[in-house]
C-alpha cells in the first residue's frame, strides 16, 4: 500500500445523507411546501380548538376581569374555579350529567351489540334480500331526523315511554351508519379464516364471537365514540320527549344558564367545559383503537 493511500482521508459512506423530509411516496418535500403545510395545519388547529380554549379561558376568569375588553385578553389574570362551583349551585349539573351518562352508556351498548350483529349478517351470511337490506340502511342515512321526529314522538307516546330515559335511548339504539361501518369492517376480513373454523365444526355464533368480532375492535371503538358523542350532545330529541326536570340530560339542563344568567358568560363557559370534558376523556382513552379502525380487517403477518 502506497503512502498516499495511507494518508488519504476516508470518504463518507455513500448511504449517509443529510436528513430530508419526504411524503408517503418517498418524494422529497421542498421547504416552501413544507412551510405552507404547517401553516395550513396551524390554521385548521386554531379553527377547531380555538373556540374551546377561549371558553376554557373565560370559565377560569374571575368576576373582576373584563371579558369584553379590546383587544381581548386570552389568559386569565387570576385563574379561579369558582365559576364551576357556581354552576353546580345554580342548576343540579351533576344529576343532569348522571342522566346523560346513563343515556350515553346505554346508547353505546345497544349500538355496539346491534351494529356488530347486523353488520356481520349483512357481510358474511348468505340469504335472499341481503342486498335490499343493505340498501335500506343506506336510505335510512338519507332521512333527516327532523322529518321523522313527530313519528318518533307518537311512537314513544303509544308505548308509554314519554318522559323516560328509555324513550330517549330507544330511537337511536342502533344507527344505520354504525351498521354500515361494521359491515365494511367484516367484509374486509379474509373468508379463509372462517372457512377453516367452519371445517373444524364452528357454528355461526362461534365464528362471529371468537374470530370475526376480535378482529374488528378498532371499528367497534369508532362506533362506541360516535354513539357516545351522539347521545351526549343530543339536544332536540331529549327536549321533545322529556318534561320532568329531574330527568333532564346535561344539554337541556345547561340551557337554563343561557336563559336566567345570560349576562354572565363565565357560567355559560364553565357549563360548556363541563359538558365537553367527558368527550375529551373518552377520545383520549380510545384514540389508539379509533385510528386503528381506519385500516380494519387487514391481514397481519
Amino acid at each position: 500500500m502506497s503512502v498516499l493511500e495511507k494518508v488519504r482521508p476516508e470518504r463518507p459512506a455513500t448511504g449517509a445523507r443529510e436528513p430530508r423530509v419526504t411524503d408517503e411516496h418517498g418524494r422529497r418535500i421542498r421547504a416552501g411546501e413544507l412551510l405552507w403545510r404547517y401553516l395550513l395545519l396551524l390554521a385548521v388547529l386554531a379553527l377547531t380548538i380555538g373556540p374551546f380554549l377561549w371558553q376554557l379561558s373565560t370559565s377560569l376568569k374571575g368576576p373582576t376581569e373584563d371579558i369584553y375588553g379590546s383587544p381581548p385578553r386570552f389568559l386569565p389574570g387570576h385563574p379561579t374555579l369558582h365559576n364551576y362551583a357556581r354552576v353546580a349551585d345554580t342548576v343540579p349539573v351533576w344529576d343532569y350529567a348522571l342522566n346523560s351518562l346513563k343515556v350515553a352508556t346505554a346508547n353505546v351498548v345497544t349500538n355496539c351489540v346491534g351494529s356488530a350483529l347486523a353488520g356481520y349478517a349483512l357481510a358474511r351470511l348468505r340469504y335472499r334480500g341481503r342486498g335490499a337490506a343493505t340498501l335500506v340502511f343506506v336510505l335510512a342515512m338519507l332521512v333527516p331526523v327532523e322529518g321523522i321526529v313527530i313519528a318518533q314522538f307518537t311512537t314513544m307516546r303509544e308505548l308509554g315511554l314519554n318522559n323516560t330515559l328509555v324513550g330517549v335511548v330507544l330511537p337511536g339504539a342502533v344507527g344505520a351508519m354504525n351498521v354500515l361501518l361494521m359491515r365494511n369492517a367484516f367484509r374486509n376480513l379474509p373468508f379463509e379464516i372462517e372457512e377453516a373454523a367452519y371445517v373444524d365444526g364452528a357454528d355461526v355464533w362461534q365464528r362471529f364471537r371468537r374470530i370475526a368480532l376480535p378482529s374488528v375492535k378498532g371499528t367497534l371503538a369508532v362506533v362506541a365514540i360516535f354513539a357516545f358523542m351522539g347521545a351526549w350532545d343530543d339536544f332536540l330529541w331529549p327536549l321533545i320527549v322529556l318534561s320532568d326536570p329531574s330527568k333532564f340530560t346535561l344539554t337541556i339542563g345547561l340551557n337554563y344558564l343561557h336563559g336566567t344568567f345570560a349576562n354572565d358568560e363565565r357560567l355559560v363557559a364553565a357549563g360548556t367545559v363541563i359538558a365537553v370534558a367527558p368527550l375529551i376523556a373518552l377520545f383520549a382513552c380510545l384514540q389508539r383503537y379509533f385510528f386503528r379502525g381506519v385500516g380494519e380487517g387487514a391481514v397481519k403477518g
